[in-house]
C-alpha cells in the first residue's frame, strides 16, 4: 500500500503530534539506520553538538548567531518550539517556511512501512522528535549549509541526535535535575547521560560549576575517547557590566582573552551560555573565520525567543522550568534595578518538581502577587494544588486565573490602572508551554 503525501502543513503538524499512539523511542542504531536510508545527510556538513539540562537552546543560538555574521550558511535543530513547529529548524537564522516543513515531512512519511504498522507489525516508525530531526538533516543537506548548530532533545547517550556520524566538537551546559526518571535521581548521573555527545578526538567544552558533575563529565568524556576537555567556569568569565537592558563581560583566558562581548538582554545568566558558545568557537577551530568584531556583533545581535524576553514595555517572559532555571530566573529578577513592584504569573505541567521551584519563588520574597493559571497542554498541573504548594510555601498574595488569556489580560489591566501611582513590572514563568501559550495571544490582546 502507497500511503498518499499529506497536503498541508497543519495535517503534517497533527500526525507529528499523533504519533505515540504507534511508535516509541528507538535505539542509537535504528536511529542510524534510518539515517542512512535517508543517504546519511549528516555527512554533509559540519557540527557542533549541544546538551544539557538549562541554557542549551541559548548557547546553539549565540552559536548560530555568531556564525551567521561571519558569512558561514548554518543549520540550527532546537526544540522545542514555541508557538510554530517551524521555529526547530532553521536555516541561515530563519525559521523554514511552511512549504519546506510539508516537504521534508513527506519525504520522511513516504519511507514509513505503514501498510506493515497498519498490520501490527514491529515496522519502524519515528518518533515525534526523531522524525523532525530526521527533517532536519534533509533540509540542511538541501539548503547546502556548511554547519550544523545540532540540540540534543531529552538526554544525550540515548538522544536520537547522538546517531550522527561525526562531529566537530560537544558542548554541555548546565546540568540540573529534570527528566529524572529517564536520565538518573543525581546531577551526576544526569551529567553522565549527557556526556554521552562526547566523540572521539574531538573536543569537549563543559560548565565547570559543580565538583562532582564536571568530575562525572569528564570520566565520561574519557571512556568515550573525546579529545581535549575545556571546562568554562566562573573564573574564566568577568562580568564587566549589567545594565539594565544589556550585559557586558570578557573571557579571561584563550583565543578572545580581553575582548569586551556585550549580550542584548537583563538576564546575567546568560553570560555562561554565551561563554560556553564562544569556547565552541575555539575548539572547533573557527576563530580564524571569526574575528573579535564579527563574535562581537553575532553575540549582540542574538535573540532567542522566550528567555527573559521584554514582549512589552515591563513585561517579561522567561522559559524556566525546573529548579535550576527559575533559581537563574530569580537571580535575575532580583537585579534587575527597578523600584516598583513585581507580579508573576505562573504555570506549570504536572510532572515537574513544582514544590521546590514554587519554594525558590517564595523564599526570594521577589513578588507582590502571583497568579496560578492552567495550561492548555494535557500535561498542565492542578491549579489548586500548585496554589495549595504557594501556601504552604507561606505565600501571601496568591490568586488563580481560568487560563493564561485572563491571566495575562486582566494583569495587564492592572498595570495600566496603577500606572502612575503603584506600578509594577510583571514576569511570566513556570513552563515553555506557557511562554508559547503567551507570545501565541500576544497579538490578539494588544
Amino acid at each position: 500500500m502507497i500511503c498518499k503525501d499529506i497536503k498541508t502543513f497543519e495535517e503534517a503538524g497533527q500526525y507529528l503530534y499523533d504519533t505515540p499512539r504507534f511508535t516509541s523511542k528507538h535505539t542509537i542504531e535504528e536511529t542510524r539506520q534510518f539515517l542512512k536510508k535517508l543517504g546519511n545527510p549528516d555527512l554533509s556538513f559540519k557540527i557542533i553538538h549541544v546538551a544539557g539540562t538549562n541554557g542549551k537552546g541559548s548557547t546553539c543560538a549565540y552559536l548560530d548567531s555568531v556564525l551567521g555574521c561571519a558569512g558561514i550558511k548554518t543549520g540550527l535543530f532546537t526544540s522545542p518550539h514555541l508557538v510554530d513547529m517551524c521555529e526547530r529548524i532553521k536555516v541561515c537564522g530563519q525559521d523554514i517556511s511552511h512549504e519546506e516543513f510539508l516537504e521534508a515531512f513527506n519525504e520522511i512519511y513516504r519511507l514509513i512501512n505503514h501498510e506493515a504498522i497498519l498490520r501490527g507489525e514491529n515496522a519502524y516508525h519515528p518518533t515525534f522528535f526523531e522524525f523532525l530531526f530526521f527533517m532536519a538533516m534533509i533540509v540542511f543537506k538541501k539548503a547546502g549549509i556548511e554547519w550544523c548548530i545540532l540540540e540534543t532533545g531529552l538526554g544525550g547517550a540515548l538522544d536520537a541526535t547522538n546517531s550522527v556520524v561525526t562531529k566537530e566538537a560537544a558542548v554541555i551546559t548546565k546540568i540540573g535535575l529534570d527528566h529524572t526518571e529517564y536520565l538518573g535521581d543525581t546531577k551526576e548521573l544526569i551529567a553522565v547521560q549527557k556526556a554521552g555527545i562526547a566523540a572521539k578526538d574531538r573536543p569537549l567544552v563543559y560548565l565547570d560549576s559543580l565538583k562532582t558533575v564536571s568530575e562525572a563529565i569528564e570520566k565520561e568524556s574519557k571512556l568515550r575517547g573525546a579529545g581535549k576537555l575545556i571546562p568554562v567556569s566562573a573564573a574564566n568569565v568577568k562580568v564587566l557590566q549589567n545594565l539594565s537592558e544589556k550585559v557586558a563581560f570578557c573571557l579571561l583566558d584563550g583565543y578572545y582573552k580581553d575582548v569586551s562581548l556585550c549580550l542584548d538582554t537583563i538576564a546575567e545568566y546568560q553570560v555562561q551560555n554565551a561563554a560556553l558558545a564562544v569556547k565552541a568557537i575555539e575548539a572547533a577551530s573557527l576563530t580564524e573565520r571569526i574575528s573579535p568584531e564579527i563574535l562581537k556583533e553575532g553575540l549582540i545581535k542574538c535573540h532567542w525567543a522566550g528567555r527573559m524576553e521584554e514582549i512589552l514595555p515591563d513585561v517579561f517572559v522567561d522559559g524556566a522550568h525546573n529548579p535550576d532555571g527559575i533559581e537563574a530566573f530569580l537571580g535575575t529578577v532580583k537585579d534587575d534595578g527597578i523600584s516598583e513592584k513585581r507580579r508573576l504569573i505562573f504555570g506549570v505541567v504536572s510532572d515537574k518538581d513544582y514544590t521546590d521551584m514554587i519554594r525558590e519563588i517564595v523564599i526570594s520574597g521577589l513578588f507582590d502577587k502571583i497568579v496560578v493559571t492552567p495550561l492548555v497542554s494535557s500535561r498542565s498541573a492542578d491549579v489548586s494544588l500548585v496554589i495549595k504548594s504557594f501556601e504552604k510555601a507561606g505565600a501571601k498574595c496568591v490568586e488563580s486565573a481560568a487560563n493564561s488569556r485572563k491571566a495575562l489580560k486582566s494583569q495587564l489591566n492592572e498595570k495600566k490602572i496603577k500606572a502612575a501611582d503603584d506600578p509594577f513590572r510583571l514576569y511570566i514563568a513556570g513552563s515553555l508551554y506557557l511562554v508559547g501559550e503567551i507570545k501565541e495571544m500576544l497579538p490578539s490582546i494588544t
